[in-house]
């Protein structure tokens, strides 16, 4: 598309019902605010410019992405008047109205609809379809030539001719208009219960002896708008399964995809295959040949290739190729398992480095810790990492062995190839190859069972 055209998004409303103080268009969908998806796709489809009109107490422009006009609505109510409080901040030329609470039109769609009015040489150019059910919508009437002739609104049915209820052509209210000749006729709507509404301008376009275009799509999606959380609901079902198509024709296999969420920032390798349950949130990215799930929560992550997460919540850390994580270990923010390390069950790390081979089995808390190479973490090894005012670090070299129960209270230093006794609570550095016992002297009590019984007697 050569011409590059200027897009209207109207944003104000606070939407009462959405039952929140966010206001409606910031609410998320698949972790994007709804705004953010209208406005992405009018600048995929190439917009020149995108203005979006706001109401200024409502909080609207502090949450618009970067490149967005503001155009603040100060007066006035309805689709019409929303459209007119922009009239300063859009040029002259093509005009692309969308709505801030419809987030499923997409970038095709806006670029269709733009090549079709340019070829069609209309006065406007509506978005239309025929996949939906009609009722409620507003329907497209054509005369005898096909041109459109009006839009009757049928929210409300008594009085309308059965042949205009038959119609299943629907506005699906997404316009493009030719600027100045735009504000002008708004200026001439009327209101209508005090709201001056948008579709009026069409009458008046007939009147001028202009012709109305429409490009008809295959995809209804565009249609749902977001009034409440039913409404976020619906669309976030439709986008989900956009993102989950989208990473399927890449590669992903999902064998669960009803359970499966995957916001829109994330990144998924090919031969990867998300279990069910599995959520993959913000800014994660997952390589190659990985299995994700069943049943595990990625914030912000960074997996590598070929590496295995079972069952686990994975925030804000990086797992290196080959790695193996779970069933039911948490990696904290800081944290950086290495290559072919393994992390397993019921074990913690925050602010740590495994490094690579190095194992922690089972049932260990790792806090801002070094972990080397090959080493090899007993049951319930953990870092006594806070002194009650402070953190310190631990710092274990290249292939330790830790007993069972050992305790490593930092800061404190084991050297490679150093090993600790099962049940140590270890104070002091360990050298090189030395084994660290810290642990008193095992003492039997004979008869002590014989005693409790006769004291419970």
């Amino acid at each position: 598309m050569t011409e590059p055209f200027t897009v209207l998004i109207m944003a104000a409303g606070q939407g009462t019902r959405m039952r929140s103080r966010t206001p409606k268009v910031l609410h998320r969908i698949c972790g994007k605010p709804m705004i953010d998806w209208v406005v992405e796709s009018a600048w995929a489809a190439g917009a020149g410019r995108v203005v979006c009109v706001v109401r200024p107490e409502e909080g609207v422009a502090e949450g618009l992405p970067d490149g967005v006009e503001i155009a603040e609505q100060r007066d006035g109510e309805g689709t019409g008047s929303a459209v007119l409080a922009a009239r300063d901040a859009v040029p002259a030329g093509e005009i692309v109205v969308l709505s801030g609470d419809q987030p499923l039109v997409t970038a095709e769609q806006i670029e269709r609809l733009v090549r079709e009015h340019r070829a069609g040489g209309v006065g406007a150019t509506i978005l239309t379809t025929e996949q939906l059910d009609p009722a409620g919508y507003g329907r497209i009437v054509r005369n005898g030539s096909g041109d459109v002739e009006r839009i009757v609104e049928t929210k409300y049915v008594e009085g309308v001719p059965p042949e205009e209820l038959a119609i299943r052509e629907i506005n699906l209210g997404t316009y493009v208009f030719e600027a100045p000749e735009l504000f002008s006729l708004l200026d001439q709507v009327g209101l209508d219960g005090g709201e001056r509404f948008l579709t009026g301008v069409f009458p008046l376009l007939k009147q001028d002896g202009e012709r109305i275009g429409t490009y008809v799509t295959d995809d209804g999606a565009a249609a749902i708008g977001v009034n409440d959380r039913v409404g976020l609901m619906q669309a976030e079902q439709v986008v989900q399964l956009r993102i989950l198509e989208h990473h399927a024709r890449a590669g992903v296999t999902f064998l669960h995809p009803g359970s499966t969420r995957v916001e829109a920032g994330v990144r998924l390798g090919a031969d990867t295959t998300i279990g069910p349950g599995v959520s993959l949130l913000g800014d994660t990215i997952v390589g190659g040949d990985c299995e994700i799930g069943p049943h595990s929560t990625l914030i912000d992550a960074r997996v590598g290739d070929r590496a295995l997460v079972v069952h686990s919540q994975v925030v804000e850390a990086e797992i290196c190729d080959d790695a193996t994580i779970g069933p039911f270990s948490y990696l904290r923010p800081g944290t950086v398992v290495g290559e072919s390390a393994k992390v397993g069950a019921f074990v913690e790390v925050k602010n740590s480095q495994i490094g690579a081979g190095a194992k922690v089995p089972h049932l260990s808390y790792i806090g801002d810790a070094e972990v080397g190479e090959a080493s090899n973490l007993g049951a319930s090894t953990i870092t006594a990492n806070y002194d009650g005012r402070h953190k310190h670090r631990t710092k274990l070299g290249k292939s330790v062995k830790t007993g069972v129960h050992t305790s490593l209270v930092a800061p404190v230093d084991v050297g490679d190839r150093a090993y600790t006794g099962a049940g140590s609570v270890i104070t002091e550095d360990v050298p090189d190859g030395a084994l660290g016992i810290g642990r008193s002297k095992q003492r039997n009590v004979e008869g002590y069972a014989d005693r409790v019984q006769e004291d419970s007697e």
